[in-house]
């Protein structure tokens, strides 16, 4: 469509056309007849234009943590010369690039880059960009959509943790005793199952073929020692703010990634199925951006939902409960989980819980409290100390 100094130039191509049939002096039919087709011929060139004009984005990185920032490189291509060119570039919800070029030949593409500030956390879409195409007398524009929609993942802000928990105990799902606690590994510990076809034939047992005369197949489990649960309590009614809560998701997203860090094998639950198992770097990161979406949900049913994880099979770890303000619902879920884990841990984003945290402590449970905006580090560090101290004297 015409431009603002098109429309302009169209009145008074339309306005000498009108004098010329009132004093019929051919200039003012020639000027304004060469003011009209040049507004058609500029329709037409950025008609044409807007389909050959091509743009790709990349995102360095594509996954952050909030507050961190993102750079973006917007490449523009061309099959044709193009007079000028706008590219708009928006990461939805946070706002929109804008970047203007001349003289855009289809061998020498219009690179532009730009940094976006990550917060809060999310997951935000950026693009399409939208392009706008201008004839050489800047009379006419056209504009498209052009490029793919690329996601931005906006990890919750973590914090640096110190300690970790200790303990002396024995796999709670069986009953032979265990070694000694180690971070840093364990046994490897094999269950049996009938051979499948594609099986890898070197894994079979042979014993146990033997006695069952039928092909059975060792499977690798998880050394109990290395497994950890990281619940965080989706519950509205658990926080009394939306502070409190972004808190808590602050808390577990570090808790998580300080458990990974450190040789847990950790499995993140925040209200939904049977938990996220994380066991690569891959994962690690499906895991983080189930942390980067999650709501809190008005209605729960902790006990079905509890029962569901459960079934995951994933006892034996280190429990890690985060919430906002401990009531009677939290204090079930670690009555059915809490005998599951040989060390428990419970961490609080809200105010006025000093009660509820007493029961947990009493029964052995390690229990760290903090408000935002204070740190959860300094509280980690105080709660794995004083864990430390009770399993010196125990």
């Amino acid at each position: 469509m015409p431009t603002t100094r098109g429309w302009a130039a169209l009145g008074a191509g339309v306005a000498l056309v009108v004098l010329w049939v009132v004093f019929g002096e051919r200039l003012m039919l020639a000027v304004g007849l060469f003011l009209v087709l040049a507004i058609a011929l500029g329709m037409a060139y950025v008609r044409s234009t807007v389909p050959r004009v091509g743009v790709t984005r990349r995102l360095t990185p594509f996954q952050v943590h909030d507050g961190d920032r993102a750079v973006v490189e917007v490449t523009l291509l061309t099959g044709r010369r193009i007079a000028q060119a706008t590219v708009l570039d928006e990461v939805s919800g946070l706002g929109t690039a804008r970047f203007v070029a001349d003289r855009i030949e289809p061998q020498d593409p219009m690179t532009a880059r730009y940094e976006v500030l990550c917060r809060p956390r999310g997951i935000y879409m950026v693009g399409p960009a939208v392009v706008q195409v201008r004839d050489p007398l800047a009379l006419t524009e056209a504009g498209g959509t052009a490029g793919r929609i690329d996601r931005l993942v906006v990890y919750p802000a973590v914090e640096d943790l110190e300690g970790l928990p200790l303990g002396r105990g024995h796999d709670p799902t069986v009953n032979t005793s265990r070694s000694s606690f180690s971070q840093t590994g364990g046994e490897d510990f094999f269950t049996l199952r009938e051979y499948q076809q594609g099986d890898d034939l070197r894994k079979v047992h042979w014993p146990s073929t033997a006695k069952r005369d039928e092909l059975m197949i060792r499977q690798l489990e998880m050394p109990w020692q290395s497994r950890a649960l990281v619940l965080l309590d989706p519950r509205a009614s658990a926080y009394p703010d939306a502070d409190g809560f972004e808190h808590a998701v602050r808390g577990a997203a570090s808790a998580f990634r300080h458990l990974f860090r450190n040789g847990y094998t950790p499995t993140l639950w925040s209200g939904s199925g049977t938990g996220t198992i994380v066991g690569g770097s891959e994962a690690y990161g499906i895991a983080m951006e189930e942390l980067a979406s999650v709501t809190p949900v008005p209605v729960l049913d902790l006990r079905s939902a509890l029962s569901r994880l459960r079934r995951n099979g994933i006892a034996g770890g280190v429990l890690v409960m985060v919430t906002g303000i401990p009531d009677d619902p939290v204090l079930g879920m670690y009555r059915i989980l809490g005998n599951d884990f040989y060390r428990t841990i419970v961490m609080s984003s809200g105010s006025g819980s000093d009660d509820t945290m007493l029961q947990f402590a009493r029964t052995g449970a390690t229990t760290i409290s903090s408000q935002a905006p204070d740190r959860w580090s300094g509280a980690w560090k105080q709660g794995m100390e004083r864990s430390w101290s009770t399993a010196s004297a125990g």
